[in-house]
């Protein structure tokens, strides 16, 4: 799948929005009906309903449309991961005037992490480390 532009920025996405967008990175790409199937397990939406949550993805940048076919096949331009930065971003900016870490120390206070995970964290703090120390912030 491929990412979108980390500098333009990303529109917000409903929760309706999302569950579509959810169906299609569990799923894999599908037509309207094929989503309105997969939702139907949780969700009692009408076709166009579906359709229209589709057409407002495509129209944010989140979805992109195949339409070779009779039936147009639509697939997530995000993944999951840079959608859940953007949240992160914007929850940070309305409660914390854009301060990351005590969002940052709350989650790893929170969570389960792998040994593979926190070697991941580790690498992301000594570049951290590094970029404050180019600056002088450190």
């Amino acid at each position: 799948m491929a990412a979108m532009s980390s500098k333009r920025p990303l529109p917000s996405v409903a929760d309706a929005e999302l569950t579509v967008l959810k169906a299609l990175w569990e799923g894999g790409p599908g037509t309207v009906r094929e989503l309105l199937e997969r939702l139907g397990r949780e969700q009692d939406w009408a076709y166009t309903t579906v359709q229209t949550l589709l057409s407002r993805l495509q129209e944010k940048g989140y979805v992109a449309t195949d339409r070779r076919e009779l039936a147009h096949v639509f697939r997530p331009v995000i993944r999951p991961e840079e959608l859940a930065g953007k949240r992160v971003e914007e929850l940070a900016a309305s409660l914390l005037d854009g301060a990351v870490a005590p969002l940052l120390l709350r989650l790893v206070e929170q969570g389960r992490f792998t040994p593979a995970e926190i070697a991941s964290f580790r690498a992301l703090l000594d570049q951290a480390e590094r970029r404050a120390r180019g600056r002088g912030d450190g």
